[in-house]
C-alpha cells in the first residue's frame, strides 16, 4: 500500500471513530436527559424524532451531493454538523429544552446521514484499489469509538458529571480529529456530474439504474435489517435494560458498552472468516447470532441472563452492514452509485428506524417493540445469498496508455 493510500486509510479510520465516539456519548446520557427533560419514553421518542427528520434530509441529499461534488466537501460537511450537534444537545439539556435537544439531534442525523453514506462510497474505493476487505475494519472503528465513548459515559454517569460539560468536551476532541483527517481525503472520489468521475470502478453505465437491479435491492434488504439492529441498541439499549430488566443507569451502560465492545471485536476479526468461508455464510451466521441475542432480551426475565445475550446481539449485528455494502459495489457497473444507493437505505433503518420504536414501546414496553427488529434480523438469513457476488477488479483512476510495438513493457503513469 503507498502513503499516500494508508495515509488516506488511516482518514477514513477516524471519520468512522468520531460519529461512533459522538452517537455512544450521548446515547449513555439518555436516561440521565430524559430526567433532565422530564420526559416520557413517548415524549423521548419525540425527541428522537429530530434525529430521524435530519437524518432522512441527510440520506436523500447525499448520493446527489457525492455525484455532483465528491465524497470530500460532504464527508467535510455532515462531519461538522456531527460536532456542532453536540453543543447543542449539550446545551438543550443545560436549558432543559426538549425543543433544543431535538434540534441536536436534528444537526447529528443531518450530519450523520449524509456524511456516512460519502465516507463509505470512499471506503469501498479504498477497499477496490487495496483488493482487501477493507469495510469491515473501517465499520470497526466506529464500534471502537461507540465503546470508547461508552465507557468515558458510564463514568460520567457514575460520578455526577454534568451532561453539558461532558458533549462539550468530547466535540472539542472530535472536532480535532476532523481538521486532521480530512486533509488526508482526495478530492473528485465518487463524482459524476459536473467533471471526471473518479470512482475507481470504470465510468457510469448508462442503462445502469441501481434500483432496478433485483439483486442490489436484496442486499439493500440485509443492509436494512442489520442497521436496524445496530440502530436499535445505540437508540435505546440503556434505556431498555433501565426500564426492560430493571437495571440502575450505570449498569445499563455498561451493557451497551459490552453491546459496542462485541460489534468491534466482530468487524475488528471478521476479515478471518470472511477469506476463509465467504461472504453469504458470514451473513447468515451473523443474522442468527442477532436474532437468538435478540429473543434473549426480548423473552427472557434475567438480567443477567438478558446482559450476556446482548454480546450475542452485538457480534451478530457488526458485519452485515458492511459485507453488503461490500457486495454492492462489487455487484455491477458504476460502483459508487451502488455503494450510496445501498448505504442510504442501511442509514435510513440506522437512523430513521429505531425512534419508531419508541412510540411502540410506549404502549407495549420497549422489550416487546424489540420484537419487530427481531423479525427483520432473522428474514437476513434468508436474503444472505444475495452478498455472494465476485469482486469487480478495479480499475485505474487515469488512462493507460497503451504500449507501442517498440516498447518492451507498458508504460503506466502513476495514480
Amino acid at each position: 500500500m503507498d502513503p499516500a493510500t494508508r495515509r488516506r486509510r488511516t482518514a477514513l479510520f477516524l471519520f468512522f471513530l468520531m460519529p461512533g465516539l459522538s452517537i455512544s456519548s450521548w446515547v449513555t446520557r439518555t436516561p440521565d436527559i430524559r430526567d433532565q427533560l422530564g420526559a416520557s419514553t413517548a415524549e423521548m421518542g419525540l425527541v428522537l424524532f429530530g434525529l430521524s427528520a435530519g437524518s432522512m434530509l441527510g440520506i436523500l441529499g447525499s448520493g446527489a451531493l457525492v455525484a455532483r461534488f465528491g465524497t470530500r466537501p460532504v464527508m467535510g460537511v455532515g462531519t461538522s454538523l456531527v460536532v456542532l450537534s453536540l453543543a447543542v444537545v449539550g446545551g438543550g439539556t443545560l436549558l432543559s429544552s426538549a425543543p433544543a435537544v431535538t434540534a441536536g439531534l436534528f444537526l447529528f442525523g443531518a450530519g450523520m446521514g449524509g456524511g456516512e453514506v460519502a465516507v463509505n462510497v470512499d471506503g469501498a474505493e479504498v477497499e477496490r484499489i487495496t483488493g482487501r476487505a477493507v469495510l469491515p475494519t473501517l465499520h470497526g472503528f466506529f464500534s471502537l469509538g461507540t465503546v470508547v465513548g461508552a465507557v468515558l459515559g458510564i463514568l460520567c454517569t457514575t460520578v455526577g458529571f454534568p451532561v453539558h460539560r461532558h458533549l462539550a468536551a468530547v466535540a472539542v476532541v472530535t472536532a480535532g480529529m476532523f481538521a486532521y483527517a480530512l486533509r488526508a481525503v482526495p478530492s473528485g472520489v465518487g463524482r459524476t456530474r459536473g467533471g471526471p468521475e473518479r470512482t475507481g470502478a470504470g465510468p457510469r453505465s448508462a442503462g445502469a439504474v441501481p434500483w432496478k437491479d433485483r439483486r442490489l435491492l436484496l442486499i439493500g434488504g440485509i443492509v436494512l435489517t442489520m442497521a436496524l439492529a445496530e440502530g436499535a441498541a445505540n437508540d435505546w439499549l440503556p434505556l431498555l435494560m433501565v426500564d426492560g430488566h430493571g437495571m440502575d443507569p450505570a449498569l445499563g451502560s455498561a451493557v451497551y458498552a459490552g453491546f459496542a465492545a462485541a460489534m468491534a471485536v466482530g468487524r475488528f476479526g471478521g476479515g478471518f472468516f470472511i477469506e476463509r468461508l465467504g461472504r453469504a455464510p458470514v451473513v447468515r451466521a451473523s443474522a442468527v447470532s442477532a436474532a437468538l441475542g435478540l429473543a434473549v432480551v426480548v423473552f427472557a426475565d434475567s438480567p443477567v441472563l438478558a446482559g450476556v445475550a446482548v454480546l450475542l446481539w452485538g457480534l451478530g449485528a457488526s458485519l452485515g452492514f458492511p459485507l453488503a455494502l461490500s457486495a454492492a459495489g462489487d455487484s455491477g457497473p458504476d460502483s459508487a452509485a451502488r455503494v450510496s444507493t445501498v448505504a442510504m437505505i442501511g442509514y435510513v433503518a440506522f437512523l430513521v428506524g429505531p425512534p419508531a420504536l419508541g412510540f411502540l414501546g410506549d404502549h407495549y414496553g420497549l422489550r416487546a417493540a424489540m420484537t419487530v427488529v427481531l423479525v427483520l434480523v432473522a428474514a437476513a438469513v434468508f436474503l444472505a445469498p444475495a452478498v455472494d457476488v465476485r469482486r469487480v477488479p478495479s480499475a485505474p483512476l487515469v488512462p493507460e496508455r497503451r504500449p507501442s510495438p517498440a516498447d518492451g513493457s507498458p508504460h503506466r503513469r502513476r495514480r
